[in-house]
């Protein structure tokens, strides 16, 4: 694996560096868009519909639109907001474990120790499972501000990106209003059904048939000589195609309890720029 940023877990005073690795993989076979007939590679132009132009990506900008004004973004524009500079993991509270609803759940990532000792990655996630709570956090990636939850999985602790509260939509069916009445022996053999059923899950066992199925096809006309050259009909490739230690764990931890004992009931944390922090 290959990480995909480094930034550092702010735990109160504390500092723990660490690596991000995207946590899944897609398994899906990728396939191109061709010419039926010659099986040329079927290709998108980026072309400018005011001056007719194909453009280079170095000179494509994002864009808002309100529908009759459109706000031209630049990349040194989305690159001067703050929360895309910042490369803090910072934990704002410890919620039970049970209070997160799985849709709420977006992308997994491996968090991996980035510091010659590992001794403050390893307290944290010890911390975690005595207490059976999950870190909420705060971060930016990829030009968005994330909310995530800091768990563990295993030995490694893993920062699973969060939905915003506004992007999970209320389910709303009137059909649901309308009272049914499910008579005992109903509900009986429906459990007895589920029961029948009953076992322990192993995602091993399952697998996408229609991938395997896929692969299996492809190789079978590789094998009878039913392909094209590659580079015949798609044309060449397509170029377009810190280290941080915790010096004194102990103090550092004594002083960020001393600092929560002292801020008044019901005020959030203080933000990440105003940290003082250990290195």
């Amino acid at each position: 694996m290959r990480a995909i940023w480094k930034g550092d877990i702010t735990f109160g005073l504390v500092n723990v560096p660490v690596k991000v690795y995207s946590a899944t993989e897609d398994h899906d076979i990728s396939l191109h868009q061709v010419h039926d007939k010659d099986g040329g590679r079927i290709r998108y132009q980026r072309r400018c519909e005011v001056c007719g132009k194909v453009i280079e990506y170095e000179h494509i900008a994002k864009a808002y639109d309100d529908g009759d004004r459109t706000v031209v973004l630049t990349d040194e524009d989305l690159a001067s907001l703050p929360e895309e500079r910042s490369r803090e993991i910072e934990v704002v509270e410890f919620v039970p474990s049970d209070q997160l609803d799985p849709i709420m759940f977006d992308r997994s990532y491996f968090l991996e120790p980035d510091s010659t000792s590992p001794k403050a990655y390893v307290l944290l996630r010890r911390t975690l499972e005595q207490s059976d709570r999950t870190a909420i956090v705060h971060f930016a990636l990829r030009q968005k501000t994330r909310l995530g939850a800091l768990r563990v999985r295993g030995d490694v602790l893993m920062l699973q990106s969060l939905l915003w509260d506004d992007e999970v939509r209320e389910a709303d069916f009137p059909a649901l209003d309308v009272a049914v009445r499910i008579a005992a022996n109903e509900l009986e053999m429906a459990s007895s059904l589920v029961d029948s059923f009953a076992t322990d899950f192993s995602p091993q066992k399952f697998t996408d048939n229609y991938q395997e199925e896929l692969r299996t096809l492809i190789e079978a006309k590789l094998e009878q000589g039913d392909a094209l050259d590659t580079e015949a009909t798609f044309g060449k490739a397509d170029d377009e195609e810190r280290s941080g230690e915790v010096i004194d764990l102990m103090e550092a931890l004594r002083r960020s309890v001393e600092k929560s004992r002292a801020k008044p009931k019901g005020k959030s944390a203080a933000s990440a720029s105003s940290k003082k922090k250990t290195s």
